[in-house]
């Protein structure tokens, strides 16, 4: 018997040690360079996030997302939501943005104006069809974004999928489970993730050839004061500049789309291979992957998707107070605080 407890005692310290994900760093991010992005259900929360905090996001690039609200009203209506399958109507859409900054539960529409929007249907997306994505950009006239503010991309024959420069072998118009492929357009890879910075920030400088940092894990818990329903653990790019005092870099969010967590994938190529941090290392941009998981049927997320018809609360999940839409923006706040 003292045996046994000898050897339990030698397995108990020589067990590894477990890793458990650390704070968001405060970095003191610039306030006035935030951003979104996101494909699919990513793509409908980047829609939510900008309009909901408008005040606060200079840009944001929607990769085969949906119109504001229109979630909502069909889950109201007991219908079959067809915001991906169909066009809604875009007029719909602002009328609810604008209804809810009357109640001053959203920032005022107006700010809508200065942001700068990027648009993506894949020609060969059978998931959320072109038509929906024309919504959207009707949605952005409506907000009086200046054509010169407003790229439409729909040339590209991508399926419903992130498009890399990076990921090589996942066919550019067939579906594979990562949801990422890569694409020729023009006689080039094209590069979604500069698309989308460039078209923000306008960026000045090239790729490193090695990255300067490597992605951190943080603990999302700290950030879900109330049932956002996110994963326990997110993950960041901070560029090695951007932890120099002063640096005030901007920051950049991606929402994934369903089934892309990296739990439910299994796999780092979203939040450390898709393409963003590339881009980001060398042009002073701070890179925000907060993280949702699947769930059980009975919780309302069986394919771990951002939400964007109310399975995390029925009402007010598209609004600044939405538990998922708070937990993003405390993070994207913590960044901002000076360290």
């Amino acid at each position: 018997m003292r045996a046994f407890f000898l050897m339990l005692l030698v397995l108990a310290l020589c067990r590894p040690a477990i890793v458990t994900a650390q704070e968001l760093p405060a970095l003191g991010a610039d306030r006035t360079k935030v951003s979104v992005s996101g494909l699919s259900s990513g793509g409908f929360m980047a829609v939510q996030y900008s309009v909901a905090w408008s005040s606060e996001v200079m840009g944001v690039g929607i990769v085969a997302g949906g119109l504001y609200n229109c979630g909502a009203v069909f889950r109201a209506a007991g219908a079959k939501p067809f915001c991906m399958d169909r066009a809604w109507s875009a007029a719909r859409s602002w009328e609810a943005a604008t209804g809810f900054a009357r109640d001053r539960v959203i920032d005022p529409v107006a700010n809508i104006a200065r942001q700068r929007v990027y648009l993506f249907s894949g020609t060969k997306d059978s998931v959320v069809v072109p038509a929906v994505m024309q919504s959207v950009r009707q949605f952005y006239a409506l907000a009086s974004v200046p054509p010169s503010a407003l790229r439409y991309v729909d040339e590209v024959p991508a399926s419903h999928a992130f498009v890399s420069p990076t990921i090589v072998g996942s066919q550019c118009g067939e579906t594979n489970p990562s949801f990422v492929v890569s694409c020729f357009f023009e006689g080039a890879p094209y590069d979604q993730p500069h698309a989308i910075l460039n078209h923000i920030y306008g960026l000045k400088a090239r790729p490193p050839a090695v990255l300067s940092a490597a992605p951190i894990a943080f603990d999302q818990r700290l950030y879900r004061g109330r049932p956002a329903m996110l994963a326990e653990t997110g993950f960041v790019f901070v560029p090695a500049a951007c932890r120099e005092r002063g640096a005030a870099c901007a920051v950049h969010v991606v929402f994934h789309g369903c089934l892309q967590s990296a739990d439910t994938l299994g796999s780092d190529i979203i939040y450390a291979r898709v393409g963003y941090n590339r881009w980001a290392d060398s042009n002073r941009i701070i890179v925000l992957y907060p993280q949702v998981d699947k769930t059980t049927i009975a919780d309302g997320n069986p394919l771990g998707c951002w939400d964007w018809w109310g399975y995390s609360e029925p009402f007010g999940f598209q609004l600044r107070h939405g538990f998922q839409i708070d937990a993003v923006r405390r993070m994207v706040a913590r960044l901002e605080q000076q360290p």
